[in-house]
């Protein structure tokens, strides 16, 4: 029994690391002090090959997302939608909060974003560009760059090529957590502290912490009620689907 299982993991020389939080620094002190790996331990080598072949397993997949930004003035902007995906690369949101009601769905004929509106504006059909401002995810990120697939890529090069510091990895509730300082996905020259928690049943990322090198928190993406390989055709992801 016990607590949770802790890793570390090193994959190369890497640049050292500031600023770290109390709570990470206390992890971080614990994890390079502890002894050598036991056997059977897992690594980051190991994770993203799991990940990788569970992914290759999906067709497609639905799950409730909740994004949490954090500003620097303290406000939370919270959203809420179900987001659906189907291989190749069709997507489809219902949002929830703060607009429920509203529909995107990706790609159109075209290859862009069509949005229908709530409310009165029900009836009309927008379409947009994928990196069109009205549809920002986060800085830097696209509609087309959502999927699960992409996170699990970004992940990989968080743990080897853009890794900035060591990858902490705890047991934790039948997932495996990750902490790790690397560069961020989707913001060129920015260095940013990632929390990834693997769901060890799934093999698939379950939630996504952001925070700045010094800890303060900027983005929470958490995927509840994850359904794999649930069936649906690509015809609910048109724009005029129910």
């Amino acid at each position: 029994m016990g607590g949770p299982k802790a890793h570390h993991t090193d994959m190369g020389p890497v640049s050292s690391v500031a600023l770290l939080p109390s709570g990470w620094a206390v992890l971080l002190v614990c994890v390079m002090f502890g002894s050598s790996l036991p056997a059977g331990a897992i690594d980051a080598a190991t994770i993203i090959d799991r990940m990788d072949a569970a992914y290759a397993k999906v067709e497609d997949y639905q799950a409730h997302v909740e994004v949490r930004s954090f500003g620097s003035d303290g406000s939370v902007k919270i959203e809420r939608f179900l987001y659906s995906f189907k291989k190749p690369k069709w997507i489809r949101l219902d949002m929830e909060t703060p607009h429920p009601g509203m529909v995107l769905v990706y790609p159109d004929e075209r290859g862009k974003v069509s949005v229908r509106p709530s409310g009165i504006m029900h009836f009309l059909t927008l379409h947009l560009s994928p990196g069109s401002h009205l549809l920002k995810v986060s800085a830097g990120q696209r509609l087309d760059q959502t999927d699960m697939g992409q996170l699990i890529a970004k992940i990989s090069h968080s743990l080897t090529d853009e890794r900035q510091g060591p990858a902490n990895i705890i047991e934790e509730g039948g997932a495996l957590v990750i902490r790790v300082l690397a560069l961020d996905h989707f913001r060129p020259g920015i260095t940013t502290l990632y929390e990834f928690r693997i769901d060890e049943g799934f093999w698939l990322p379950v939630t996504v912490e952001e925070a700045t090198p010094a800890g303060h928190p900027e983005r929470v993406v958490t995927f509840q009620d994850l359904r794999i390989n649930t069936g649906i055709t690509q015809a609910f992801f048109q724009a005029g689907s129910g």
